[in-house]
């Protein structure tokens, strides 16, 4: 026998093969290796194949493809001239079986006819291979095959890495990118407030991208992994315990794992034995719908949430599966006389509770729908390249041409409503559904879409979840809470811990005058001048404005007070009035004393206008009046003073002095001397007046509203002068004190500068150290004060010989010496 016509290595049987003109290649994990397998590298790599490591869900992926194939072959409107065949192997989810198998499909089966003229001789070979399932196996795969050019399209590879065309050029699938997921996988946990998230994978390339990038894409969203860990494929019970030490050692209720069901069953199987079973699991895409772990895990896996791609109803492999057709049906194809004649499916047929296996359960197709699109990609690619191509006549020799690869990325076409297209990394639109895992009446799985995620709507759009359809862990009434620090509310900031994540903080108050107003703020803003944070400090409102007013208690007193000082002085004035004939008011120089009185009444009322809300003009008056109605006065108290002195010097033999300081000349020495603080008072306000200022710096929480002197030499010039008067005054009365007079008035005027010097030098420090409407009120009092010291030293004696001692009252008596 020719050594051409041996077949090189061993030949195997478990696979399925249909002969066609062009033959699809295809990679199931209808096997996987159990737990506890470990390699040996002893013998050759090979699947397990027994009931433990059978996969229901891969063999109804591979069901898929042999049916597409044949629906396809059925149709008169797609490749009419071509018929397709399919070489499907086990890939046993295991690199080195894949790649053995792999390169069987491209090197073609052997012809293990016995009547063959030379048995063994390959069939025709696969140009394009549908698989595999898991992208570290695909990965293996393109590197092997990547070098012959021959493409390779995934139904469930979802790693980003994939979508790199330079390490990865022939590579397609059905199955969006894990870039996709992980964004809908953070915008989840978005939604739910999850800040502290435990992450955990398989040791692939698969977890290791996908969870480089959920880290990324968290981050963007203010959440952080309480612990990222790595487990291997096959766990030991070393590692199985440090995955339960690290999920035991964190606060964190909310747990993501990438990987496949056969590695979470172990994980699970621990959880359970170490009764936790507090954690709500978000699933990955792989096995977001694996029903498999369901009848051991149900207590532990009620209420995971995961992303799992859209679901179709492929209305041909319902009536394949039952051989019967449906009476609202979505195949609209052309098909062989024999499909057009199946029977109606009856009632129970239709009903999802006919369909009980996993294997025949046709209600929950998503990755069978990828197949099922993979073949379509490829039968569409052939379709294009068919009528494009002259003189086709080898069906084999036009499935090797190169072209095929462009064609398939360039393929778009409808398929049950959706419109099937690839990005130029050979990805699709992204589009997956929200399963929420819920336990049905009869305690079987109810996968239940509670929302979806779809690119193309775009922004904040591309996530839409219903809550009330939710089944939390546990029967929950909300999603559990799962952070590491709780939320900062309003009024307070967020301050990281040195060395922690950013998720772990600590709430500190703002500052006084400052507030924030948004949940977890990161800073406190400062209120504007004109407003001041609430009790709560959580928006600002406007400051209180202060001022001495009115209706305040302490202006009602410092206004009774001036209106009672004014009362007292008019009285005085009326006693004058109606004494005006008797000694002891004409004695003591009447006409100096009502000038005196009536001035003083200026003073009390120039107490008023310090009281009520500032303006420019009251500033400007308020200080003035003070200034000059008490010049007025201590004008006066000098005038009386001299002629006291005079009135001594002018008993004395051929003394003229009366002469020289009479009424009149007393009268033009009290102008005289009130001019000159007159003019400065004009100076002031012509050069620097007083104005009304909000002040906002004594107090942060009010505005006080105050006059301000404008010029501070201006103002205490004013008060310079005023002093300068009552010392003369002092000086002068101090001097005559002792005259021999029986009603010396110079004594009383001494006592009454005494008490002036008394209130304004107490003033001076007084008002230098208040602020506001404390301050003002000062300045009232030192008003009030000095004017009843000079009214009360001066007037009171006189009074009380009036009305109490009229015998006193009489020139006898005001002749006599002491």
């Amino acid at each position: 026998m020719s050594a051409a016509c041996v077949f090189q290595g061993e030949e195997d049987t478990r696979n399925l093969y249909k002969e066609g003109d062009v033959v699809i290649g295809g990679l199931f994990p209808v096997h996987y290796s159990p737990r506890s397998f470990k390699p040996s590298y002893q013998k050759k790599p090979d699947c397990f194949w027994n009931f433990l490591s059978f996969s229901a869900r891969a063999l109804r992926w591979t069901q898929t493809m042999a049916f597409a194939i044949e629906e396809i072959n059925q149709r008169r409107d797609l490749l009419p001239r071509l018929k397709l065949g399919y070489h499907i192997r086990d890939s046993c989810d295991d690199i080195p079986v894949s790649l053995r198998s792999s390169l069987l499909l491209v090197s073609g089966p052997p012809d293990l006819n016995a009547n063959s003229a030379c048995r063994g001789v390959p069939r025709p070979v696969s140009p394009v291979i549908i698989g595999d399932a898991a992208s570290g196996v695909s990965m293996a795969i393109l590197r092997t095959l990547g070098s012959f050019g021959i493409p390779l399209v995934s139904y469930f590879a979802s790693c980003n890495c994939l979508s790199n065309k330079k390490e990865f050029p022939t590579f397609m699938r059905t199955m969006p990118s894990d870039a996709f997921q992980i964004k809908a996988i953070a915008k989840l946990i978005r939604y739910f407030h999850w800040t502290w998230v435990g992450v955990i994978g398989v040791e692939s390339d698969y977890a290791r991208f996908a969870i480089q990038l959920f880290l990324e894409e968290s981050s963007k969203y203010g959440a952080c992994a309480a612990y990222v860990h790595f487990y291997p494929v096959l766990l030991s019970k070393e590692s199985i315990a440090d995955l339960m030490q690290t999920i035991r050692g964190s606060t964190a209720k909310v747990i993501l794992n990438f990987s496949g069901e056969s590695e979470l069953q172990t994980i699970l199987t621990e959880c359970r034995r170490q009764n936790m079973t507090h954690i709500q699991w978000i699933a990955s895409e792989a096995w977001a719908t694996a029903k498999s772990l369901w009848g051991e895990f149900q207590g532990l896996l009620t209420g995971t949430l995961g992303f799992a791609i859209r679901k179709a109803e492929i209305p041909e492999l319902w009536e394949e599966t039952f051989n019967c057709k449906l009476n609202v049906s979505l195949n609209r194809h052309v098909h062989s006389d024999a499909a057009l004649s199946r029977r109606p499916c009856a009632e129970e047929e239709e009903a999802p509770e006919a369909v009980r296996s996993d294997y025949s359960d046709v209600s929950q197709l998503r990755v069978s729908y990828n197949v099922y699109k993979a073949v379509y990609l490829v039968a569409q690619a052939l379709h294009d390249m068919s009528g494009c191509t002259r003189g086709c006549s080898s069906p084999v020799s036009l499935a090797f041409r190169p072209q095929l690869l462009h064609y398939m990325k360039q393929a778009s076409f409808n398929m049950l409503g959706e419109q099937v297209s690839f990005d130029k990394n050979g990805d699709p639109i992204a589009s997956y559904d929200l399963m929420n895992w819920q336990k049905g009446p009869d305690g079987s799985l109810q996968l239940v879409k509670v929302g979806f995620y779809d690119t193309s709507l775009g922004g904040e759009k591309e996530l839409v979840i219903n809550d009330t359809a939710i089944w939390w862990h546990w029967g929950q009434q909300g999603p559990p809470a799962s952070v590491c620090s709780a939320s900062c509310t309003p009024g307070s900031r967020k301050a990281t811990r040195k060395g922690e994540p950013i998720c772990c903080f600590d709430c500190l108050p703002c500052t006084e005058g400052e507030i924030s107003n948004e949940t977890d703020s990161l800073d406190c803003r400062r209120c504007s001048v004109e407003t001041w944070p609430n009790e709560a400090q959580d928006h600002c409102v406007p400051k209180t404005t202060e001022f001495l007013s009115y209706h305040g208690s302490m202006g009602i007193v410092l206004c009774t007070c001036s209106l009672f000082g004014l009362f007292v002085t008019m009285a005085i004035f009326g006693v004058f009035v109606a004494y005006r004939t008797t000694p002891v008011v004409r004695g003591n120089n009447m006409e100096l004393s009502f000038l005196l009185l009536i001035f003083l009444s200026v003073c009390f009322l120039s107490g008023l206008t310090f009281i009520g809300e500032p303006t420019d003009w009251l500033c400007r008056i308020r200080y003035t009046t003070f200034g000059i109605s008490f010049s007025l006065c201590i004008s006066c108290i000098l005038a009386k003073t001299v002629v006291v002195l005079m009135a001594f010097r002018a008993t004395l033999p051929d003394s003229r002095v009366m002469r020289w300081f009479g009424p009149a000349q007393q009268r033009a020495s009290v102008f005289l001397c009130t001019c000159i603080q007159i003019v400065i008072c004009l100076i002031w306000l012509t050069t620097r007046p007083p104005l009304a200022v909000r002040n906002t710096r004594h107090h942060s929480s009010r505005i006080i509203l105050e006059c301000v002197v404008g010029s501070d030499v201006g103002f205490w010039s004013v008060l310079g002068y005023i002093g300068l008067l009552a010392c003369l005054c002092f000086l002068l009365a101090f001097l005559a004190r002792k005259l021999p007079d029986n009603f010396n008035e110079a004594k009383f005027i001494t006592f009454s500068m005494l008490i002036f010097f008394a209130v304004w030098i107490t003033f001076i420090p007084v008002y230098i150290s208040t602020s506001g409407q404390y301050m003002v009120a000062v300045h009232i009092f030192a008003i009030l004060a000095s004017a009843f010291g000079i009214l009360l030293c001066i007037f009171a004696p006189k009074c009380y010989i009036v009305l109490l001692k009229p015998e006193k009252n009489t020139k006898k008596q005001m002749m006599l010496k002491k």
